[in-house]
């Protein structure tokens, strides 16, 4: 609970302080005190010394009160003051703006009192340039997002005018989800459909023979591919044979994808069907089909391909060279280079693919080098040879072992170690054959082959073809 405290100075408890102990009480209380005499002058002006935005105002003694205010607070001052004086009361809030010679202006929130009976004002002042100062941030805010307000409004208006009228038929997409965001009033034609009841929905659904993660992965990698060729697709409502050029960029932290649609140039119905089938059996064929640039690197590769490296998606192996998948490496890649730039194709080819899961497909590649274009290609295409390999094993004599496992160190080990195997492969074929030509009698294979008893022994054993405990 609060009071007047007008008991207080009754009963003395509160002492008569001195002139210097006044004024520095009054400088403490406020950032600005100024004593008005009768005739509206300024008798003296107290700065609070913490307070350093007022500076040296010595120069205000002696001058009119309306000689340091603004017109139009001279005019608010003279109003209060006639009003205080007829109500009897002080004036405990009124703003107040400065301005001196010196064209130095500042407002200041005064309560003003009259402490003598002659009218002597005592004129007690909060400094208001920092409240005018936050206010007019504000009020700058404020104007700026209104502004950014009618920006946004007439880049919206601009927007959807533009996709109301323009003859482009463009298609926005969502790359994460593969709903449509928006699209041009002549893509929803395209697509046989509105553009209300097109927005929002999955893109694969509107193109026959399409999922919506093979289809949603195709036009990325297309759309970050160096040369761009449009991807022809068919339209599930309008039955059009569209092509669709996508553009991948990233808005607000989403990646999008804005396509390009337009009509398939008019063609026989035997191409269309062709086209279908190509199509068709790159995406559902049995065999792999990979697209490499003149470096060897990976451009495109179809789900058979995926499915001997044991790869997730073609994202994981895209721009990865063809050597990291060919058990021969390098040496497998040039030998393919080299016969294919020279004769145009190469009909066969077994090697082994290694997968990512570390383990090896023996396959048959066959290759085309497409050098029509600007950016040459090489298309392979790759039959897993697994099963024949083994069936072809399984019909091979046994003699023959040896001489396939020599065959298949050609690339993987230097030529000194592929000789010493050789050399080994052809000793066991003699001694293997002297033995059946003489129904396993020892001395006689040992005097065909030209060799001493025991030394055709330690052959034997060397070979695996005598147990160690036999004579």
């Amino acid at each position: 609970m609060t009071t007047d405290g007008r008991h207080l100075m009754n009963v003395g408890r509160i002492p008569v302080l001195a002139p210097e102990m006044l004024t520095e009480v009054i400088a403490s209380a406020c950032d600005i005190a100024l004593l008005i005499s009768p005739a509206e002058k300024i008798y003296s002006v107290v700065v609070n010394p913490q307070h350093r935005f007022f500076g040296q105002l010595a120069g205000w003694e002696g001058m009119a009160l309306v000689d340091i205010l603004s017109p139009e607070s001279v005019r608010k001052f003279t109003a209060r003051r006639a009003d205080s004086k007829t109500k009897g009361l002080p004036i405990l809030g009124i703003e107040l703006n400065h301005a001196d010679v010196a064209m130095w202006a500042h407002p200041v929130r005064y309560s003003v009192h009259q402490i003598a009976e002659d009218g002597t004002l005592l004129m007690l002042g909060r400094d208001l340039r920092l409240v005018a100062e936050v206010q007019q941030q504000l009020v700058t805010a404020q104007l700026a997002l209104e502004r950014d307000y009618e920006a946004q409004r007439e880049t919206d208006t601009r927007y959807r005018v533009l996709m109301e009228v323009a003859r482009d038929a463009v298609v926005l997409i969502s790359a994460a989800t593969g709903r449509i965001i928006d699209l041009s009033q002549s893509a929803a034609v395209l697509l046989g459909g509105t553009r209300a009841e097109l927005t929002g929905a999955p893109l694969a659904q509107e193109f026959d023979g399409r999922r919506r993660g093979e289809l949603l992965e195709g036009l990325t990698n297309l759309a970050t591919a160096e040369r761009k060729l449009p991807m022809e697709l068919s339209a599930r409502r309008s039955t059009r044979r569209l092509l669709v050029v996508p553009t991948l960029f990233r808005a607000a932290g989403e990646r999008i994808l804005l396509c390009q649609l337009d009509v398939a140039a008019t063609a026989v119905a035997r191409s269309d069907d062709l086209a279908d089938g190509l199509t068709q059996l790159y995406h559902e064929g049995v065999d792999g089909i990979v697209f490499a640039d003149a470096n060897g690197n990976l451009r495109a590769a179809n789900e058979a391909f995926l499915n001997l490296t044991d790869t997730s998606s073609f994202a994981a192996i895209r721009g990865r060279s063809l050597a990291d998948f060919l058990a021969r490496g390098e040496v497998d890649l040039r030998l393919l280079f080299d016969n294919v730039r020279r004769t145009g194709q190469l009909k066969f080819y077994a090697t082994r693919l290694n997968t990512d899961f570390s383990g090896q497909v023996a396959v048959e590649i066959s290759a085309t080098w497409l050098n029509d274009r600007p950016d040459p290609v090489l298309v392979l295409v790759v039959r897993d040879a697994s099963r024949a390999e083994a069936m072809r094993r399984s019909a091979v004599p046994r003699q023959d072992e040896g001489a396939g496992n020599v065959m298949e160190l050609v690339g993987s080990s230097p030529l000194k170690d592929i000789v010493a195997e050789t050399t080994d492969v052809i000793e066991k074929m003699c001694i293997e054959t002297a033995l059946e030509l003489t129904r396993n009698n020892r001395v006689a294979a040992a005097d065909l082959l030209g060799l001493s008893r025991q030394s055709l022994y330690v052959k034997l054993r060397k070979f695996g073809l005598i147990n160690r405990d036999e004579d």
